[in-house]
């Protein structure tokens, strides 16, 4: 059975497209906050929240701005910068009082015939403790890039990374008996969920790719918990950061490009 968009991705649009664009604007509700992304980007440039309706219609204004602008000169077909905006979820799960999201790995070894591998990857967390109303990014963003604008990232830094046994074992802890989860949610529930996303997010796609013998790709998958522990993908990136700047990271990265190749 496949899932449906709303059993795992957060609501979202696109701005490039005129019906998707009005939609947004027509249903956006004052007490909700919504993520901002350029698409095609990477490191968290970009990215804003829109957590009020000031903010909305200054971005609404923006664009039909630009939409006139690029009218004028004749050419419609780039009307808008390609963004979406994707609800913001704002009851995450946490992880000592600090947001976190989950990067994993799929990678598409051969097209011809298609051949998948799924890899454990790591827990990426934030500097400081989560407030969903701070207007600071370091607080909503969890990649590396961006919490190294956080004054105390050289002190914390390997503590923003933990491996996923670690995980594992602090949801056993912490979570396994007030939420009633299985023993090694994270290595049985959680990682089928997100095979199964990352599937189904491939067969998609699928039809996009090139079949030809020597093709591959390793894209990295974010996936994000909530309260209710209900698994989300935030968005798969097919250029993911390799950096090895904590020692988590020197431990599983030289490791993941190793037997991708």
């Amino acid at each position: 059975r496949l899932l449906k968009m709303e059993e795992f991705f957060p609501e979202s649009f696109r701005l490039d497209l005129k019906d998707e664009r009005k939609a947004f604007f027509e249903n956006c509700k004052e007490e909700e906050i919504w993520i901002c992304k350029p698409n095609c980007s990477n490191q968290g440039r970009g990215i804003f929240l829109l957590k009020n309706p000031a903010s909305v219609n200054t971005l609404q204004a923006k664009l039909q701005s630009t939409e006139e602008h690029l009218l004028s000169k004749g050419v419609p077909h780039k009307a808008s910068k390609a963004r979406i905006v994707q609800r913001y979820i704002q009851q995450p799960l946490l992880l000592e009082g600090k947001k976190f999201d989950v990067r994993s790995y799929l990678l598409i070894a051969c097209t011809a015939p298609y051949v998948l591998f799924f890899a454990q990857g790591y827990v990426r967390l934030t500097c400081v403790s989560y407030d969903a109303a701070s207007d600071d990014l370091t607080v909503h963003l969890t990649n590396q890039y961006m919490q190294k604008k956080s004054s105390l990232y050289s002190q914390l830094k390997d503590e923003t990374v933990w491996r996923m046994e670690h995980f594992n074992s602090y949801v056993n802890e912490k979570f396994r008996k007030t939420n009633g989860l299985p023993k090694d949610w994270v290595f049985t529930v959680f990682t089928k969920r997100m095979q199964r996303i990352m599937l189904q997010c491939f067969l998609a796609a699928k039809h996009k790719l090139d079949c030809k013998l020597g093709y591959f790709d390793l894209i990295g998958c974010d996936f994000l918990i909530d309260e209710n522990f209900k698994v989300w993908l935030l968005e798969m990136n097919a250029n993911p950061a390799l950096h090895t700047n904590c020692q988590v990271l020197r431990d599983i990265i030289p490791t993941i490009v190793y037997e991708s190749l």
